[in-house]
Formats: structure tokens, sequence, C-alpha cells
């Protein structure tokens, strides 16, 4: 039953996920909240993520929505990012990163209402002081935290006036490369609970497809509103966990 249940949680975080960001907010709780171990809760997050990130990638790629020549460069610069965190979180304690992800959350809410970005724009990406900037941050971001990383680089790409489909795609390769280092550390330490994680992955990728699909159809002036409360829901989660 168990196994059911994570199918479903895959989906629905997914889904979510692909549309928003914050897919996270569903998934870990309730894979804790089933009595799975945190080490292997994340594993399975890490590696189910990295599946269904690329399937939906690959999905808008052979739909022509997006070019590898124009988004190749965000692997490295999302992965030197994710490095780059991962080294910080070791030097500062976990209540810091709780003050941080606060604060920069917080202010990504406010800024979605000054912001003139509102991925109705049809720029193409480019390699910019904004646009590299902009994903190393939030690759460190990732790398020191996590929650929220997705609705983050959404943010970016809203301002760059990035077309919100490609911005999707974009997101998911992003994610895809941030999450295979990670799966596969998580992988040679054992830490991964294959059944588990089988589960969790296939009804990842059912909801990687269902959001690219939802996403085509998705118009403009609906998605500041859906990151919005995604980010609401962030920064109650992080502020939740940091006090009890």
């Amino acid at each position: 039953m168990d196994y059911i249940i994570l199918f479903f949680i895959g989906i629905c975080a997914t889904t979510i996920g692909t549309l928003a960001g914050g897919g996270g907010l569903i998934n870990l709780p309730a894979m804790l909240v089933l009595g799975i171990p945190v080490h292997s809760a994340i594993a399975a997050n890490k590696v189910s993520n990295t599946v269904s990130s690329f399937s939906s990638f690959f999905h808008l790629y052979k739909e022509k929505k997006l070019t590898l020549k124009e988004s190749y460069w965000i692997i490295p610069v999302s992965m030197i990012g994710g490095v780059s965190g991962g080294f910080i979180a070791s030097k500062i304690s976990s209540d810091d990163m709780y003050i941080v992800a606060l604060c920069l959350l917080v202010f990504a809410f406010i800024a979605s209402f000054i912001g003139k970005g509102n991925f109705s724009g049809d720029e193409r990406l480019k390699v910019s002081g904004k646009s590299v900037t902009g994903l190393y941050g939030i690759g460190i971001y990732d790398g020191l935290f996590g929650p929220g990383q997705g609705t983050w680089m959404l943010y970016l790409f809203g301002h760059l006036n990035i077309a919100y489909i490609r911005a999707v795609g974009y997101v998911r390769l992003a994610t895809f490369s941030s999450c295979l280092g990670a799966a596969i550390t998580y992988i040679s330490t054992g830490a991964v609970i294959w059944p588990v994680t089988i589960a969790l992955m296939l009804g990842s990728l059912t909801g990687a497809q269902i959001g690219v699909r939802i996403a085509s159809k998705l118009k403009p002036n609906y998605v500041k509103p859906i990151l919005r409360l995604t980010t609401a829901a962030l920064v109650v989660q992080i502020f939740l966990d940091n006090v009890l």
C-alpha cells in the first residue's frame, strides 16, 4: 500500500514542481510521515527528480520548444553552483541556513509584485551577467538549502522575459543537473531504498509529463499567482520547521 501512496505522491509533487517549483513541499514530508529514514527519503527524491526532470526537458526539446544550443550552458553553471553551495553549507550552521532561506523567499515574494517579467515575453536565453550570476546563485542556494530552487529559477526567467513554457524546460534541465551529482552520491553510499525510490520515480515520471502538458496550455497571467502561492507555502513550511 505504501508503494501505491508513494506513486501518487510522486505524481502530485512533480506536477506542481514542474509548474511552479516547490515539489519538495509535498514528497519529502510525506515520505517522512510514512516512516522512511530521512537520508533515504532525500535519496529517493534526488534519484526520481533526476529522471523526471530530464523526461520533461526532453519532451519540450522534442516539441521544439527549446534548443540545446540555447540552454546547454545551464548544466555546468548549475552544477558548479550546487558544489559551491554544498561547500558553504559545511561552514555554516543549520539555523543560519534557515534564516537565509526565509529572507530570500520573502524577498522573492515581495519582488514578484514589483518585477515586470510576466512570462509573456519571447526573449532568447543568452549567456549574460544576469543569467549566469542568477543561475549560479540559485545553484548555490540549491546546494546550500534546496527548497524553492525551481520557484527561484522561474522568477529569474520571468525577469529575463523568457516565455513560460521555455522557462519550465530550462528549470527542469537545471534541476536534472543539480540532482544528478547528488543522486550518484546517494547511490554510492547505499542510502537508496530501491523499492521506495522506484515507486516515487514512476509517479514523478507521470507527474512530469502531466506538468509539461499543463504548462504548455497555462496562460502567462496565471503563472505569477501560482508562483506567489508556492513561495508563501515554502515560507510557512520553512518557518514552522525552524520553530518546531
